[in-house]
């Protein structure tokens, strides 16, 4: 297989006339949607900050001479220690409990780095517990929970939504569930001959073997890609953000190089652009080109379905066999200063991309 050309690039990033325009276009509503995504977080924040305050319920005032409560309470004198009220709830503050000098209140049990708080309150599906468990995704978890994978306190659960709190035992297999919140984001450039799974029963080598090193949280593949397809792959234990960039409404793009055994004619092409029915329905790349003017074997194609083995199969329903393919971009992460069978972390702002990606687009279609 002769040596990839950088002519690739040609397709990903065009720099002429039109599309020229169209880059900046694209660059002004991409930094709008930066500035609007920050502005909504900020505002989630005050309104999240505002909503707890507003459920801390207010501080007991002792009652008056005639019974009801006195509606000026005395304020407490500074320097005294205070006790809780034996029926006042966990979250108290000082200031709801009775004044007691000599005797210190007990202290508020925090919860550890990576712990769900425990509480009532900390309740969630169960496939989204298992994900935050870094076990898989989100729709991976409520495929084992119908398959009779996994227990709730040792009974089998059937309802991927039901309810579950921190204090429940979840198992899959034989396996405890731990959430965490200690998020991880890998890109992975997968090489071939590898497995996108946890893990496999045949002992063959998966895509965690190349992960080893990278953290200690339980992290798994976002989407699959063929044993002997190669390019960019992301891995996490960010259950939400797996189901987001794995869920067919978002529309993620996705780029692959496509290496055929003959040259693709101009025919075909215009079949594949302007859509064909496979077996399991109608598809159509949002851009196919020549990757490689000298060498129209060489293809170049954005899609954002995820249906399985789409690409492949898009050649193979016109009689052209693939003999490599890899994905040279997804959900925006190119495999640029990763050598293949490396990986490194995601940086702060691609992550925040990724969970706002085309999040007004999805607003707007519902």
């Amino acid at each position: 297989m002769p040596a990839r050309s950088d002519n690739f690039q040609k397709f990903v990033k065009q720099k002429k006339g039109s599309a020229i325009k169209e880059e900046i276009k694209q660059q002004k509503r991409k930094e709008k949607k930066e500035k609007a995504a920050a502005i909504e977080a900020h505002f989630e924040r005050k309104r999240a900050e505002r909503q707890q305050r507003q459920q801390t319920p207010p501080p007991p005032s002792a009652p008056s001479k005639t019974g009801r409560p006195n509606k000026y309470p005395k304020k407490e004198v500074e320097g005294t220690v205070t006790k809780p009220v034996a029926d006042a709830p966990e979250t108290a503050t000082p200031s709801a409990a009775k004044v007691l000098t000599g005797k210190k209140a007990p202290a508020k049990t925090v919860a550890t780095k990576g712990q769900f708080e425990r509480g009532a309150t900390d309740v969630m599906p169960l496939n989204k517990y298992i994900a935050h468990g870094g076990m898989c995704s989100r729709r991976d978890a409520a495929i084992w929970v119908k398959e009779g994978k996994v227990t709730v306190n040792g009974e089998p659960a059937t309802d991927p939504g039901m309810k579950v709190a921190p204090t429940d035992i979840i198992k899959v297999g034989n396996k405890k569930v731990t959430p965490s919140k200690n998020f991880v984001y890998i890109l992975l450039n997968k090489p071939k001959d590898y497995i996108t799974t946890s893990e496999d029963p045949q002992g063959r080598k998966t895509v965690l073997d190349l992960v080893r090193t990278a953290t200690d949280e339980r992290v798994y593949p976002v989407g699959r890609l063929d044993r002997n397809t190669s390019g960019v792959l992301l891995l996490t234990n960010d259950g939400d953000l797996a189901q987001k960039l794995s869920h067919p409404k978002h529309e993620i793009k996705k780029v692959y190089e496509v290496r055929l055994d003959r040259a693709l004619t101009k025919n075909d092409m215009d079949k594949i652009a302007s859509g064909i029915t496979l077996e399991d329905g109608f598809v159509a790349p949002d851009v196919i080109a020549y990757a490689d003017p000298k060498d129209k074997s060489i293809i170049g194609v954005e899609i954002h379905s995820g249906r399985n083995r789409i690409v492949r199969r898009i050649f193979e329903h016109l009689k052209y066999d693939v003999k490599a393919l890899d994905r040279v971009m997804f959900a925006g992460l190119t495999k640029k200063d990763v050598q293949r069978g490396r990986w490194r972390l995601l940086k702060e702002k691609e992550i925040r991309l990724l969970k706002f990606m085309n999040q007004s687009f999805v607003k707007i279609k519902e």
